[in-house]
């Protein structure tokens, strides 16, 4: 059973930065791509950036790209998200993911099945 725990969500003013963190467990991390998304009220969940399984590749939406790093740290079975320069336009809840495949890259999880956290709020004030 895999298991994802998001945290690091709060409220920050705009320009301010934030990390989340997903921890994962139930299989063997280091052998997956892993990815956040992200749903703002009344939108449907998006992708925000995925990295592959040595953490060598990555890829992000084009909203959030040279703002936010997604990194991961096999040894802990943590993947991050680092988010500077917020908009208020980030607020959503921010959601970890993990392919039901171990043959999905980072550039497919955006239509991959997917194993999700429970998700972590993140509020960007104006």
């Amino acid at each position: 059973q895999v298991q994802l725990v998001e945290s690091g969500g709060g409220l920050v003013q705009t320009g301010g930065s934030l990390r989340l963190a997903c921890a994962a467990s139930g299989r063997t991390f280091s052998s997956y791509a892993m990815g956040w998304f992200r749903q703002a009220p009344g939108k449907e969940r998006e992708f925000v950036a995925a990295i592959g399984w040595t953490g060598a590749s990555t890829y992000y939406a084009d909203s959030v790209k040279g703002r936010f790093t997604i990194s991961r740290d096999n040894a802990k079975n943590t993947v991050y998200l680092q988010m500077y320069s917020l908009k208020p336009e980030d607020t959503a809840v921010y959601y970890c993911a993990a392919p039901v495949s171990r043959s999905t890259t980072p550039q497919r999880m955006g239509t991959s099945d997917n194993y999700w956290g429970q998700g972590t709020q993140v509020t960007v004030s104006s």
